[in-house]
Protein backbone atom coordinates (compact mmCIF):
# COMPACT_ATOMS: atom_id res chain seq x y z
CA UNK A 1 0.00 0.00 0.00
CA UNK A 2 1.46 3.57 -0.65
CA UNK A 3 1.10 6.28 1.67
CA UNK A 4 -1.18 8.99 0.87
CA UNK A 5 0.09 11.94 -1.39
CA UNK A 6 0.76 15.41 0.18
CA UNK A 7 -2.16 18.17 0.44
CA UNK A 8 -0.60 20.72 -1.67
CA UNK A 9 -2.17 24.00 -2.25
CA UNK A 10 -1.12 27.43 -4.04
CA UNK A 11 -2.65 30.54 -3.85
CA UNK A 12 -1.47 34.19 -4.91
CA UNK A 13 -2.82 36.84 -1.99
CA UNK A 14 -2.94 40.05 -2.90
CA UNK A 15 -0.82 41.56 -0.42
CA UNK A 16 2.99 41.98 0.45
CA UNK A 17 5.50 39.00 1.71
CA UNK A 18 5.93 40.85 4.57
CA UNK A 19 2.36 41.15 5.64
CA UNK A 20 1.55 37.56 4.87
CA UNK A 21 4.79 36.32 6.53
CA UNK A 22 3.42 38.48 9.82
CA UNK A 23 -0.39 36.58 9.45
CA UNK A 24 1.66 32.82 9.06
CA UNK A 25 4.54 33.38 11.45
CA UNK A 26 2.38 35.02 14.69
CA UNK A 27 -0.18 33.67 17.14
CA UNK A 28 -2.55 36.37 16.22
CA UNK A 29 -2.12 36.03 12.96
CA UNK A 30 -2.71 32.08 12.77
CA UNK A 31 -5.89 32.20 14.91
CA UNK A 32 -7.63 35.52 12.57
CA UNK A 33 -7.59 32.71 9.41
CA UNK A 34 -6.75 29.18 11.18
CA UNK A 35 -7.03 28.44 14.80
CA UNK A 36 -6.47 29.50 18.05
CA UNK A 37 -2.93 28.57 19.30
CA UNK A 38 0.31 29.61 21.34
CA UNK A 39 2.78 29.73 18.25
CA UNK A 40 6.35 31.01 18.57
CA UNK A 41 8.16 31.44 15.76
CA UNK A 42 11.63 29.69 17.33
CA UNK A 43 13.02 26.83 15.46
CA UNK A 44 12.34 23.63 18.15
CA UNK A 45 9.40 25.75 19.81
CA UNK A 46 6.34 23.37 20.65
CA UNK A 47 3.43 24.71 20.99
CA UNK A 48 -0.39 23.75 20.72
CA UNK A 49 -3.35 24.42 18.24
CA UNK A 50 -6.79 24.19 19.93
CA UNK A 51 -7.92 22.03 16.72
CA UNK A 52 -12.26 20.80 16.95
CA UNK A 53 -10.16 17.45 18.22
CA UNK A 54 -8.90 19.16 21.01
CA UNK A 55 -5.42 20.65 21.55
CA UNK A 56 -2.56 19.31 18.89
CA UNK A 57 0.97 19.59 20.50
CA UNK A 58 3.06 20.73 17.58
CA UNK A 59 6.49 21.87 16.96
CA UNK A 60 8.39 24.21 14.51
CA UNK A 61 11.01 22.46 12.41
CA UNK A 62 12.12 25.00 9.94
CA UNK A 63 11.55 29.14 10.28
CA UNK A 64 13.02 31.03 7.21
CA UNK A 65 11.35 34.36 7.01
CA UNK A 66 9.54 35.64 5.25
CA UNK A 67 10.05 32.54 3.06
CA UNK A 68 9.18 29.78 4.50
CA UNK A 69 8.09 28.07 8.09
CA UNK A 70 7.02 24.27 8.73
CA UNK A 71 6.18 22.65 12.09
CA UNK A 72 5.05 19.01 12.89
CA UNK A 73 1.22 18.51 14.09
CA UNK A 74 0.35 16.36 16.19
CA UNK A 75 0.80 12.80 17.01
CA UNK A 76 0.12 11.43 13.41
CA UNK A 77 3.58 12.25 11.80
CA UNK A 78 1.62 15.06 9.68
CA UNK A 79 3.62 18.39 8.70
CA UNK A 80 2.24 21.48 7.88
CA UNK A 81 4.75 23.85 5.35
CA UNK A 82 3.75 27.40 4.42
CA UNK A 83 6.03 28.43 1.55
CA UNK A 84 5.94 32.48 0.32
CA UNK A 85 7.14 33.89 -2.79
CA UNK A 86 7.36 37.62 -3.09
CA UNK A 87 5.76 38.49 -6.49
CA UNK A 88 6.71 42.00 -5.58
CA UNK A 89 3.29 43.82 -4.14
CA UNK A 90 1.60 40.00 -4.04
CA UNK A 91 2.81 36.72 -2.53
CA UNK A 92 2.52 33.20 -3.27
CA UNK A 93 1.89 31.16 -0.77
CA UNK A 94 1.91 27.36 -0.97
CA UNK A 95 0.50 25.38 1.57
CA UNK A 96 1.91 21.61 1.81
CA UNK A 97 -0.06 19.16 4.69
CA UNK A 98 1.99 15.84 4.40
CA UNK A 99 3.14 13.02 6.69
CA UNK A 100 0.42 10.88 5.45
CA UNK A 101 -0.30 7.31 6.24
CA UNK A 102 -1.86 4.60 4.06
CA UNK A 103 -5.54 4.89 2.92
CA UNK A 104 -7.01 2.64 5.21
CA UNK A 105 -5.20 3.30 8.53
CA UNK A 106 -6.73 5.02 11.43
CA UNK A 107 -6.63 8.76 12.01
CA UNK A 108 -7.38 7.80 15.96
CA UNK A 109 -8.39 11.53 17.23
CA UNK A 110 -11.02 11.52 14.21
CA UNK A 111 -11.63 7.93 14.14
CA UNK A 112 -11.61 7.78 10.72
CA UNK A 113 -9.26 6.40 7.56
CA UNK A 114 -6.54 8.59 6.83
CA UNK A 115 -8.37 8.48 3.23
CA UNK A 116 -11.25 10.16 4.52
CA UNK A 117 -9.50 12.68 6.44
CA UNK A 118 -6.95 13.52 4.08
CA UNK A 119 -10.06 14.51 1.95
CA UNK A 120 -11.86 16.23 4.66
CA UNK A 121 -8.59 18.12 5.04
CA UNK A 122 -8.10 18.96 1.63
CA UNK A 123 -11.37 20.67 1.07
CA UNK A 124 -10.76 22.17 4.51
CA UNK A 125 -7.74 23.92 3.60
CA UNK A 126 -9.37 25.09 0.73
CA UNK A 127 -11.56 27.32 2.52
CA UNK A 128 -8.93 28.15 5.53
CA UNK A 129 -6.61 29.46 2.21
CA UNK A 130 -9.88 31.58 1.24
CA UNK A 131 -9.74 33.12 4.97
CA UNK A 132 -6.17 33.73 4.58
CA UNK A 133 -7.03 35.54 1.36
CA UNK A 134 -9.25 37.97 3.33
CA UNK A 135 -7.30 38.58 6.48
CA UNK A 136 -4.31 39.99 4.75
CA UNK A 137 -6.28 41.94 2.03
CA UNK A 138 -7.72 44.10 4.32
Amino acid sequence: MEKLQDIKQTVILNAPIEKVWKKVSTSEGIEAWFMPNDFKAELGYEFYIQSPFGPSPCKVTELDEPNRLSFEWDKDGWFVSFILKDLGGKTEFTLIHGGWKQSDELVEKAQAESAVIRERMSQGWTGILAKLGKVVEE
